[in-house]
């Protein structure tokens, strides 16, 4: 079953407001500028993408992002509890980056850009690689997945993380985690080196399988993209909310 929570209604209003508000600055366009041509077309015109970085960053400060990420993790808790006692072997499936980990630092400091390769020199104050921002390790955890995570493991539930990160960054992840409080999950997934995947999608499904094929029970899988969710293997899936970027 793939549930998208209540709470991610509040991230469409959102959306939706910021919609409005490009709509308004549009039809305010000074008449001068109009008056350079005998027509202007709207229609095939994307939504703005300066427009779209304020409203993410609006949204990120005014706490309505951290109170949509509280709502759906307290759905997705009260799930868990419900259903840990009644299969063999449940287990919790979690994406890491904005799922348990906040890459927030970065995406400020990248004006909402994704570049991966290159340096991070953050006291440079310029736009870092993520590569080289991941090898840091200093993501500080998102709280309530992380007591989702403490609920899960004091009930009894094994917790695998898959991530779209490379191999090449284990040691700096798992060093991350343990430092966030994200101890005594089972395994960590991530992408061989050198691969690729026209979707997360097509790398993470097949390992929830895996799984699956293990002899667990997935009840739960939570991630911040819906390519986090996508092809099925697991009862319930919880998406968080993530205006900042988008993984296919």
């Amino acid at each position: 079953m793939r549930t998208y929570s209540s709470a991610w209604k509040n991230v469409k209003a959102h959306s939706a407001g910021a919609v409005l508000l490009l709509l308004s600055a549009c039809a305010s366009v000074p008449a001068g500028l109009l008056n350079q041509s005998d027509s202007v077309v709207q229609g095939s015109q994307p939504p703005n993408v300066g427009d779209a970085g304020r409203a993410a960053l609006a949204y990120h400060d005014s706490g309505a992002y951290e109170r949509d990420l509280a709502a759906v993790a307290g759905e997705a808790k009260a799930w868990i509890a419900s259903q840990a006692d009644k299969v063999d072997r449940p287990a919790l499936v979690a994406d890491i980056d904005e799922t348990v980990l906040s890459n927030w630092e970065i995406i400020k400091l990248d004006d909402f850009g994704r570049p991966i390769r290159g340096p991070c020199n953050l006291r440079s104050g310029a736009p870092c690689g993520w590569a080289a921002w991941d090898q840091l390790g200093r993501d500080p955890p998102i709280k309530p997945t992380l007591e989702l995570f403490r609920l899960a493991r004091k009930s009894g539930i094994t917790v695998f993380f898959i991530t779209g990160r490379p191999e090449s960054q284990r040691a700096a992840t798992e060093r991350n985690l343990a430092t966030a409080g994200f101890r005594g999950y089972a395994k960590l997934y991530m992408v061989r080196d050198g691969s690729h995947f026209a979707s997360a999608a097509d790398f993470k499904a097949p390992i929830r399988s895996q799984i699956e094929a293990m002899g667990y029970t997935i009840i739960a899988n939570i991630g911040d993209q819906p390519s986090d969710l996508a092809g099925g293997h697991a009862q319930k899936t919880f998406l968080l909310p993530d205006p900042f970027y988008r993984v296919p």
